[in-house]
């Protein structure tokens, strides 16, 4: 008789939230972590650490560019650096003994050490075994470098790094233009770091709205950022403490360099599966190391299942926890179901981007006939009185139906915004459904309703 009906293999958003689950629908279950604390990447070195930094280096901004302006006058704040990392160490702890309690409140078994697969229903953690009905491969993933960069954590770091510098640097280049490196790139910008993002291709944040992509470029850029578009870094050199990062423009073939006290390399992840013994299982495992899996998270071995960063897909924490509740589903018997069209992204900067659904790229590609309903922020009285007023809300509909197809926010709350959309979405509501819902005057939100009204016979305050 097995051990435990459920053992899951990393304490993540997908890991945790899926040992909760299955233990709620009637499951004996284990969670494996490594780490002394719960929470995976997100908690402890990803999502919430850095969303507190943001936070911090945000205040601090509004305190030298706003306070003033509304008649709160005094010296500017410094930064204290210890004890900017001491609260951001915090709220790391806050967080993860918060998942440890909950493992105690739904009696989750916690596996201490790191895992690996020796056999179907097998689950060892140094000389002990463990037994199990069902396994969840939950491990996550890992940053990418690039061929000739080799990472420290100390003059070339990943996000890892970037979030435990021993000082703030005077100089840092960042190697992507992605979610990650925007968001870490604008903290040290605000704290009066020189920042430059080196990108490959032409436009930031690869995959989003080109409208907003271009406006989001800009805006970063008005706030301290430079941007080098189209450039393929040929390798990072260290000396003395410092790192010279050299490129070739793709346009022309021409070979600069770029000297900075800290590089950050941002150039995305990868599965984290190294050490399971997947391949001496037999698992099968796509090209780019995601484990396969068909369209209830089963894997090609009896019992064994996979979710998160581990499997294709947007390497995003909400879609690990979606996909960890969901095979809880299908494991206690029942039914598991993600819906991979409406899952949002967004980007914790000042202004925050979010989306949801088709761009229009993707739009005009599928030659789908669509409306566009775009408002500006600058007509949103709350957003004007908080000093955000860059930034639209952009909403596409289908043309004859009127169902939305997508959403596009760049602006104050837009990561709390886009989740009216999804709601809607998810019911298969039409943009004249959200125009004619009263929204409460004077929010954030009136802005997406004046976007719907745009779809239709037109923006109030326009």
């Amino acid at each position: 008789m097995a051990e435990f009906d459920v053992i899951v293999i990393g304490a993540g958003p997908g890991g945790y939230v899926c040992a909760i689950r299955c233990a709620q629908l009637g499951l004996k279950v284990a969670c494996v972590e490594g780490r002394e604390t719960l929470g995976g990447t997100c908690l402890n070195v990803g999502c919430i650490p850095s969303k507190a930094l943001l936070h911090a280096s945000h205040m601090l901004h509004e305190s030298h560019e706003n306070f003033a302006k509304m008649g709160l006058i005094g010296a500017p704040p410094k930064v204290d650096w210890t004890k900017m990392l001491a609260y951001k160490d915090e709220v790391i702890g806050q967080n993860t003994k918060g998942i440890e309690f909950l493992f105690k409140k739904n009696k989750v078994t916690w596996l201490k050490g790191w895992a690996t697969i020796p056999a179907a229903g097998q689950v060892k953690l140094g000389d002990e075994v463990h037994s199990a009905k069902s396994i969840v491969i939950a491990t996550g993933s890992e940053p990418t470098s690039l061929p000739g960069v080799e990472i420290d954590e100390k003059t070339v770091v990943t996000s890892t790094g970037a979030l435990t510098l021993g000082k703030i640097p005077k100089s840092l280049v960042v190697i992507g233009a992605g979610v990650i490196g925007l968001e870490m790139g604008s903290v040290y910008a605000r704290l009066g770091t020189q920042v430059t993002v080196v990108e490959y291709l032409d436009a930031v944040t690869p995959g989003m709205d080109a409208e907003v992509a271009k406006t989001f470029q800009r805006i970063l850029g008005r706030q301290g950022l430079k941007f080098v578009m189209g450039a393929a870094v040929q390798g990072v050199a260290k000396a003395r403490g410092k790192a010279t990062v050299t490129y070739k423009l793709r346009k022309d073939d021409s070979e600069a360099t770029l000297d900075a006290e800290v590089v950050l390399v941002a150039t995305g992840r990868r599965p984290f599966t190294a050490g399971l013994g997947l391949e001496a299982l037999g698992v099968a495992v796509e090209k780019r190391g995601q484990i396969t899996t068909d369209g209830q998270w089963r894997t090609n071995i009896a019992g064994l299942y996979a979710i998160g960063d581990a499997i294709a897909g947007p390497m995003l924490a909400h879609k690990a926890e979606d996909e960890g509740m969901a095979v809880a589903a299908v494991i206690a018997g029942r039914h598991g179901h993600v819906d991979y069209g409406i899952i949002p992204g967004v980007i914790y900067t000042t202004p925050e981007v979010a989306s949801v659904g088709k761009t229009e790229e993707q739009l005009k590609e599928e030659g789908r006939a669509y409306t566009v309903g775009k408002f500006s922020f600058m007509g949103n009285g709350r957003a004007k009185a908080v000093f955000q007023g860059e930034g639209f809300v952009k909403i596409l509909a289908d043309k004859e139906t009127d169902r939305i197809l997508g959403c596009h926010i760049i602006g104050p709350a837009a990561g709390d915004l886009i989740h009216e959309i999804c709601v809607a979405m998810e019911f298969g509501a039409a943009a004249e459904d959200i125009a004619l819902t009263c929204h409460a005057h004077p929010t954030f939100s009136e802005a997406v309703r004046e976007a719907a009204l745009a779809c239709g016979d037109g923006a109030i305050h326009a």
